[in-house]
């Protein structure tokens, strides 16, 4: 049975009037992939800062690995890997010498972490690049020594904050493969927080935030479940005012552009006379259609809808 490395009850955090985190329960298990979505704002940060020790919080408990975060914050810590947004290097140093130094910090000696690292860096992909100074790293190159940095004391926890920010497409293609492998080879539960719901897909268990309050959570395919027969897509001209048209159906609760297309959610059972309604709309203003039709629902369309308050749980 999986392990619980993650517990955390009716986490609370404020910062003045602002309330960060509201009444927010969590848990990780060993092998998991859980995903912290929403924009900037919406609490992902605060959590992990307070799930990694870095926040106090104002109410409610974290254990890690059983271990109260609260009252043994040093043991608690042992077993967690943070990567924050900003990961500071130490450009003048080497990118082993950037490890040792992590792992010094951590009370590890040279023959455990020695090994540990010359490990690590062939598993990122930085094993030829050892004697190489930090500050002359590829953005993504220094993230990836910062995964490094986070894994050389073997955590079971690894505490990722939107660690793909700024780096290229591919990059971020093999940052995710990393992680995915860390998932099913060590066993690491990992949290890590994304605005990219192309990201949030890949992880097995998502929690949706706003204003540091959960909309929803659950498994992504789960999520996006809720509002099958719910989509309806166009793709015509001229398309603004085609969205115009839709936004003032009253078969059609929103209405959002996706590059050349339109993503409508329509009311429950409503979809044949969705369609018939836009449709006709369209031939009566002289406008063309291309495409019309229901598609299965995607992880951004979930997101609109629980922030527009129209889902919730």
């Amino acid at each position: 049975m999986a392990e619980k490395l993650i517990e955390a009850k009716g986490l609370q955090k404020r910062f003045g009037n602002i309330e960060a985190v509201s009444d927010m329960d969590l848990t990780l298990q060993s092998g998991d992939l859980y995903g912290l979505v929403g924009p900037d704002g919406a609490g992902k940060t605060t959590t992990i800062r307070l799930l990694c020790g870095a926040l106090r919080p104002d109410e409610g408990h974290v254990n890690i690995c059983g271990i109260s975060l609260i009252q043994q914050p040093d043991r608690a810590r042992e077993n967690i890997g943070y990567l924050s947004q900003r990961f500071s290097l130490y450009e003048d140093l080497t990118v082993l010498e950037n490890i040792r130094f992590f792992a010094e910090v951590r009370g590890l000696s040279a023959s455990h972490w020695k090994p540990r690292a010359l490990e690590i860096l062939d598993f990122v992909g930085l094993a030829e690049f050892a004697e190489r100074p930090a500050g002359q790293l590829s953005g993504g190159m220094k993230q990836k020594l910062g995964l490094a940095s986070a894994l050389v004391h073997k955590p079971r926890v690894l505490l990722l904050d939107e660690p793909t920010g700024g780096v290229d497409p591919v990059t971020r293609q093999d940052f995710w493969q990393l992680i995915i492998r860390l998932v099913s080879q060590e066993g690491v539960g990992v949290l890590i927080s994304t605005p990219y719901m192309d990201e949030a897909t890949r992880c097995g268990h998502v929690a949706i935030l706003s204003a540091g309050r959960v909309l929803m959570q659950g498994a992504p395919s789960e999520l996006c479940a809720r509002l099958n027969d719910r989509i309806l897509e166009a793709r015509g001209r001229p398309l603004p005012k085609i969205r115009k048209l839709a936004e003032a159906l009253p078969e059609i609760e929103d209405v959002q552009a996706f590059g050349d297309r339109l993503h409508m959610r329509i009311r429950a059972g409503g979809a044949k006379e969705a369609q018939k309604a836009l449709r006709d709309a369209v031939n009566t203003n002289g406008w063309e259609l291309d495409h019309l039709g229901m598609i299965a629902p995607q992880l951004e369309d979930v997101f609109i809808a629980a922030s527009g308050g129209e889902m919730r749980g």
